[in-house]
């Protein structure tokens, strides 16, 4: 393989595909990216962790085709030290040569036969969506779901229809955030999909304006945009019921201007006991919301900020991360907390915006 090529576009190209690419005890070729040079002035850039898989295509000028397989943070790295926009990249003797101006690196390169096909699905029926209605929908609720995956479907992002666009919801069973995005969705499946490749899905389209092409087949989905492909796994499972733990009445409404809220958390972080816990007082009488964190080993923060309340009072504590995770999928600029009584969840959403809604459990004394 001999090709010439930009710096800056396959330094982008290759930092996007390293963030798939990572160390594998039985398959070492994992933490490569697979190079092919094309004799139409294309090369093909392929990583996968084998539960979601990506493929690029980027334009070069092709002087010999081949397919190379390199360690990706050796490439990524030695890419982003040089200097010169101009580069040569040549494959000999299982060795990657990089010429750029007066310097050159060469990078020793695994057996290209080991890596892994990615799938390529074939289903005709291909869904559009638009690219930042679906990146909000998953950047606004992929942080609740589970990191365990004794319950595969906990760790993951479940996605269904309703009347107006597309329902994304999560849960690790302390807490459960929902977004409903009005959007065009026809034919749009239940799906459950892997929190750790919603991840992967966000930091790779956040930037694109325009529609995503999305095909399903059994237990994998693309995802697609010109000159990028990715397939992900997804999980062969039933998404519990949350309807049924979303409360119908509360005892306690309480509105709050959200950077408040956000400050007061930040400040009692400062103070929490190693489970992060944190106490929320709702005074009615006095219109105020009060903020109080203790550590035996630290000391302790009380803080009260101006509320409109209704109802009675109530104190219940909470994991400050938890309600700080939240505070970034919602725009409006204040906050409706509804609390449901002692030992029930608290429901936050926008005071001027409803269609995000997050539900989470008070911790013991």
């Amino acid at each position: 393989m001999k090709i010439e090529c930009d710096k800056t576009k396959i330094e982008s190209v290759i930092q996007k595909a390293s963030r798939l690419a990572g160390k594998h005890l039985t398959l070492p070729v994992l933490a490569c990216v697979y190079l092919e040079a094309l004799g139409d002035n294309r090369l093909i850039v392929k990583a996968t962790n084998l539960d979601i898989g990506l493929e690029m295509e980027l334009k070069i000028k092709t002087i010999e085709k081949g397919i190379v397989a390199v360690p990706a943070s050796v490439l990524l790295g030695a890419l982003t030290s040089l200097k010169e926009n101009n580069l040569t990249l040549e494959s000999k003797e299982n060795n990657l040569k990089i010429h750029s101006g007066k310097n050159s690196m060469v990078i020793k390169c695994l057996p290209h036969d080991d890596f892994p096909s990615i799938p390529k699905l074939k289903n005709e029926k291909i869904i559009k969506i638009n690219s930042h209605d679906l990146i909000s929908g998953f950047r606004s609720v992929w942080y609740s779901a589970s990191n365990s995956n004794i319950k595969p479907e906990l760790s993951s992002v479940f996605v269904h229809k309703n009347e107006s666009g597309l329902v994304f919801v999560s849960t690790d069973s302390f807490r459960l955030a929902e977004k409903k995005i009005n959007t065009k969705a026809d034919d749009f499946p239940q799906t459950l999909i892997p929190y750790k490749n919603v991840s992967e899905i966000i930091k790779l389209f956040e930037d694109y304006n325009g529609d995503i092409n999305i095909i399903f087949e059994k237990n994998q989905a693309a995802f697609m945009i010109e000159g990028m492909y990715l397939v992900s796994r997804l999980i062969d499972g039933s998404f519990p019921d949350y309807k049924q733990i979303i409360p119908k009445s509360f005892g306690t409404t309480v509105t709050v201007l959200k950077n408040d809220l956000i400050n007061s958390i930040k400040t009692s972080n400062i103070f929490s006991d190693a489970l992060n816990q944190v106490k929320l007082k709702v005074d009615v009488k006095n219109k105020s919301l009060n903020i109080e964190s203790k550590n035996n080993d630290v000391g302790e923060s009380q803080e009260s900020i101006k509320a409109v309340t209704e109802g009675e009072n109530i104190e219940l504590n909470f994991n400050s991360k938890y309600l700080a995770d939240c505070m970034q999928s919602i725009p409006s600029d204040s906050l409706v907390l509804n609390f449901g009584g002692a030992g029930k969840p608290l429901a936050i959403h926008g005071a001027s915006d409803k269609s995000f809604l997050y539900i989470v459990m008070p911790m013991n004394r």
